[in-house]
């Protein structure tokens, strides 16, 4: 992803991006939209969770279980020691 820092002046031209923006070119055209940083991380979590082929109670369930194998099994039966 490209990062590009912006002055206070463009900052301000753009509300201080404290909000949603669509960004256009002279033609008027969308070039692009614009999400302040606590909405973007809002919709990637909601995202996540609609995406997420399992429940609730069946992620709840997970956290809870205990056991499995050490890294070091782990390793043996893919051939690596």
């Amino acid at each position: 992803m490209t990062r590009v820092l912006l002055d206070e002046t463009l900052r301000s031209l753009l509300h201080n991006l404290s909000e949603p923006l669509e960004l256009c070119d002279e033609a008027g055209n969308t070039v692009g939209h614009f999400l302040p940083a606590d909405v973007y991380e809002k919709l990637m979590y909601r995202l996540a969770e609609v995406q997420c082929p399992y429940s609730a109670e069946e992620l709840a369930r997970m956290r809870q279980e205990t056991g499995g194998r050490a890294l070091q099994e782990i390793w043996k039966s893919l051939g690596r020691s």
